[in-house]
């Protein structure tokens, strides 16, 4: 396998069939892996192991559920599922399981399943720059930014280490960003955050603030105005965390699982309810279509289970 050959391997990862939800769960398993590899310089790993982070991992930065259960064991999905090309699964006695196995934690503790990238493909990641491509690519293509670096603080990866410069035909097929988005974002809500209000600036230049996208931009969400919003730095992440969302007629919704005891944690709570900033004359609300699927899709619903 070549450097080529396995970005395309990664970019074609097969989703879950989840209807129109997200399913991150195999590009967030790798991630976790790759974390390993960096760490460790291996990724053999058993489910018993993997089960508890990169349960957590999919519930903090995907699709919510509803059942305790299901949270606790969202590993199993991608473990057994993840295709065949990149992993290796086997139980304690070294047969081969394939991608039929169960998806349930029980049974993959019970027959020690344990799995691991081929030995080709840890060769491959020795190279940094091979290593640092395959991370951008798996952030880039199901995530936002705003979720980049707590995805690898939470897979023990260094966000300063990706930053290579040289690219692939696999990388350079990815959808660009239109440049001009973010001001013309910023410029339509007065340069303040929809939400609080944040107005700050240096001088003439405004500091913590960013556009953000209502459906994601690595899911086909648009660069127009009508799919973004102007965020202070802390309200863009706690957006695309799910903990902050929107109701249909715009209104401010923040998720019941969210908790805080300071004053300033529970500032965010008394956003519950407010009305979201109207853009300047002229210039599109945020189009519903984004905003259901924010909900849908980002949000973490009152009964729904976290880490």
């Amino acid at each position: 396998m070549t450097r080529d050959e396995l970005l395309a391997a990664l970019s074609g990862l097969r989703r879950a069939q989840m209807g129109s939800r997200r399913a991150p769960h195999k590009p967030l398993l790798v991630l976790w892996l790759l974390g390993r590899y960096a760490g460790a310089g291996s990724t053999v790993v058993t489910y018993e192991e993997a089960e508890e982070p990169v349960s957590r991992l999919i519930n903090d930065f995907g699709p919510a559920v509803t059942s305790r259960a299901r949270a606790r064991e969202r590993a199993a999905m991608p473990f057994v599922h993840l295709e065949r090309n990149l992993w290796d699964l086997r139980d304690r006695d070294g047969a081969s399981i394939g991608p039929d196995a169960p998806e349930r934690g029980n049974w993959l503790r019970g027959r020690g399943t344990h799995g691991r990238l081929h030995p080709e493909i840890e060769r491959l990641l020795a190279d940094p720059p091979t290593f640092a491509a395959c991370v951008r690519l798996l952030l880039e293509q199901h995530f936002t930014p705003a979720l980049e670096a707590p995805i690898c603080d939470a897979v023990g990866l260094d966000p300063a280490g990706l930053d290579d410069t040289t690219s692939t035909p696999t990388e350079n097929k990815r959808r660009k960003r239109r440049a001009g988005f973010a001001e013309e974002v910023l410029h339509a809500y007065a340069y303040a955050c929809a939400f609080c209000g944040f107005d700050g600036a240096l001088g003439r230049n405004p500091v913590g603030l960013e556009a953000a996208h209502v459906r994601w931009h690595s899911q086909d969400g648009p660069d127009e105005v009508h799919n973004g919003l102007a965020l202070c730095a802390l309200h863009h992440t706690l957006f695309d965390l799910g903990v902050l969302g929107l109701l249909p007629d715009l209104r401010i919704q923040v998720s019941q699982l969210y908790v805080a005891r300071s004053p300033a944690g529970q500032a965010i709570d008394a956003l519950h309810g407010l009305p979201v900033a109207i853009p300047r004359p002229g210039r599109p609300r945020i189009d519903g279509k984004f905003v259901l699927w924010h909900g849908r899709q980002v949000f973490k619903h009152p009964g729904t289970q976290a880490a």
